[in-house]
């Protein structure tokens, strides 16, 4: 990936005389000797900047000299503690990777910044502020931002979020192949889900079925929590626990993905536990499927995923109407109450910014119609990913099969292979 154009793009956006300092962050310590998984925690613009998903790293951005330089940082390798935490990236694999020449240790960070202090004229300084909500514990960057905010309070103070946001809201050719590796696998996956899924199975089963096949064809894990909701437990829009019993003539909601080198898919299906949908799970099924493949049709540059889930709505409330369920158009949020679509890349609702929210070519989102229908038991949603092209949109898991004849069929078949297994070990 061309690393050193993303970083440029965001130094022709910070003012003259600035500089950005941007950390990768440290590790979480969950109990003991026990930390969570650093690459699923690390900092995502740093990496969008870097290509690097290591903890304690900085990257320097300075807009103060001419020409601009960049400087990453990195820790230093010790050999006792790699013996027993694993290898550090090494100053030549940085340099490979990021594409940033300037490559120091860690311990040197605090005496470059004193010097750059003290001998540029330094007027703007930009720290990841981001934070989703107040009562979020501030982050490692928001918590530096902070130090540095005390230090040198004559400087002000700017989020670099909303400079890195802007770029990501479109993805290159690079990532664009990555999420479409990540769909794949998601297809594979979710193929085994659908040969080995029966009555009587529990939740988690289905989720290891999906979990065993990405983990096994190369993804880093998964790209999100598996939902795999039957039942009633379908219509719970982030249900995660995965324990319940998949009963006789019940759907299986799955909601999945896979992560491939930092970049997710996101997927939803839904399948008969027995095979065979119902007269009734047929025709909720049916109206969601009209709704995804009218967002498909209907995506394309300079439109607004609000407006995307104003056709969304369009097409569900018809459906209900004719089932009966509901009388006017404003009775959906009853079994229509979340946004067809989100952004997705780096992260799986990937970042976004309110003065580039019109669709640009590049971008790519969900498409997720949903209905929830609590009194019949039947949660359906079927979620795909976009791409905007110029003039329009491409369905990048379109391959992932989702008519109720296609999944009908490919059930049976994989049954009846079972079965001419089963009798051919009891002969």
């Amino acid at each position: 990936m061309d690393f050193e154009s993303r970083r440029q793009k965001i130094l022709d956006k910070m003012e003259k005389n600035s500089i950005a300092v941007l950390y990768s962050g440290i590790e979480h310590h969950v109990s003991a000797d026990e930390y969570d998984l650093f690459t699923a925690q690390a900092n995502r613009n740093f990496f969008y900047l870097t290509g690097l998903r290591r903890d304690n790293m900085v990257l320097l951005m300075d807009k103060c000299v001419e020409p601009e330089r960049t400087m990453l940082f990195i820790e230093e390798a010790d050999p006792l503690m790699e013996r027993w935490y694993g290898r550090k990236v090494t100053e030549e694999e940085a340099i490979e990777i990021s594409g940033i020449d300037d490559v120091k240790f860690i311990d040197e960070f605090e005496s470059t910044m004193d010097m750059l202090m003290t001998r540029e004229d330094v007027y703007t300084a930009y720290f990841d502020t981001y934070r989703h909500q107040k009562a979020d514990l501030p982050d490692y960057n928001l918590v530096k931002a902070n130090e540095f905010r005390q230090d040198y309070p004559s400087v002000t103070l700017k989020n670099l979020f909303p400079l890195v946001a802007e770029e990501r809201m479109q993805k290159d050719d690079d990532e664009i192949k990555l999420i479409k590796d990540a769909i794949e696998l998601t297809k594979q996956g979710l193929n085994n889900v659908m040969a080995n899924l029966k009555p009587g199975m529990k939740e988690y089963q289905a989720q290891a079925d999906f979990e065993y096949v990405v983990r096994r064809g190369g993804a880093e894990w998964t790209a999100f929590p598996t939902i795999a909701g039957s039942g009633v437990n379908g219509t719970m829009l982030h249900y995660d626990t995965n324990r319940e019993t998949i009963e006789d003539g019940t759907l299986l909601l799955l909601d999945l993905g896979a992560r491939i080198d930092g970049y997710n898919s996101d997927i939803t299906r839904t399948y008969p536990a027995n095979g065979k949908f119902t007269e009734r799970q047929k025709a909720v099924y049916d109206i969601v499927l009209a709704a995804n493949r009218k967002i498909v049709e209907t995506a394309k540059p300079g439109m607004t995923t609000k407006e995307l889930n104003k056709v969304c709505q369009d097409v569900l409330s018809e459906g209900l109407i004719k089932l009966g369920l509901i009388k006017e158009p404003a009775e959906i949020s009853k079994y229509y109450m979340h946004g067809v679509s989100h952004h997705l890349g780096i992260d799986v609702h990937d970042v976004t910014v309110d003065f580039n929210k019109k669709l640009r070519p590049g971008a790519v989102i969900s498409d997720e119609p949903g209905l929830y229908i609590d009194e019949w038991g039947i949660g359906i949603r079927i979620e795909d990913d976009v791409l905007i092209t110029e003039d329009g949109a491409v369905c990048l898991s379109e391959d992932i099969i989702r008519t109720t004849d296609e999944i009908e069929e490919y059930m049976l078949r994989y049954r009846r292979k079972l079965d001419t297994c089963c009798q051919a070990m009891r002969q």
